[in-house]
């Protein structure tokens, strides 16, 4: 038996109480992570504040982890693939490259409603009532000087492909479904701009996919496709 192993029997005969005890000691030397340093706080007292927050604010933070799962778990598993995502406020959250060329990545939290998965039908009528929905705008509005133009929908163009987590649905951080964002559903009164809510299908199709290196295909072959089209005139 290893000393390592030694130790993890001996811990084996402690009470809870006896373990907690030496976690502490240990915690002393280990941070969780580097976050604790930076804000000067435990993760403890961090993530206590962040139970404490509002809806809103947690809605943000779970923005956040949808973008850092997607780097978990989707990007650093990508054979081939770079993540050159650069430093600064772009309308993309992931820039990666492979031998082919640049990929850029918006990624989104299905939206939800009273902590319920929302329907796209919940966010314009008009919408279907058997797919998912999703927020593709910007979380802070602005005004062009130069136009007088809203900046916080997004234009098309602006990113390459869509992906959005599916948490609230699937309660897996590692879930996610992608479509080309040109694909996308325009804005009715002016379709430079995307739609403020998407529909989301459920499951993997030809506009939708769980598959991250399916939706880069479907973007290199430059095929156009809608992920929806609207059967009666555009009204909420």
């Amino acid at each position: 038996m290893t000393e390592v192993e030694q130790v993890k029997y001996l811990l084996s005969l402690c009470t809870e109480e006896q373990r907690r005890q030496v976690f502490e000691y240990l915690r002393a030397e280990f941070p969780i992570h580097p976050i604790e340093a930076k804000l000067n706080a435990q993760a403890e007292i961090i993530l206590e504040a962040i139970d404490r927050a509002s809806d809103l604010t947690l809605r943000g933070v779970r923005g956040v982890i949808a973008e850092a799962a997607f780097e978990i778990n989707v990007v650093k598993n990508l054979v081939g693939w770079r993540d050159i995502t650069p430093q600064g406020d772009y309308p993309y959250d992931f820039l990666l490259e492979d031998e082919i060329g640049r990929v850029s990545v918006q990624v989104k939290m299905q939206r939800q409603k009273a902590h319920h998965p929302m329907m796209a039908n919940e966010g314009y009528r008009y919408l279907p009532s058997d797919m998912y929905v999703v927020e593709t705008q910007r979380t802070r509005g602005g005004l062009n000087t130069a136009t007088q133009e809203d900046t916080r929908p997004y234009r098309f163009g602006e990113f390459d492909i869509l992906a959005v987590s599916l948490h609230p649905s699937s309660n897996n951080w590692a879930a996610f479904m992608y479509t080309v964002a040109d694909w996308l559903v325009a804005r009715p009164e002016n379709d430079n701009y995307l739609l403020k809510f998407q529909p989301v299908s459920m499951a993997s199709g030809s506009e939708w996919t769980d598959d991250f290196e399916t939706c880069v295909r479907w973007f290199r072959s430059k095929v156009k496709r809608k992920i929806w089209t609207p059967l009666l005139p555009q009204s909420t």
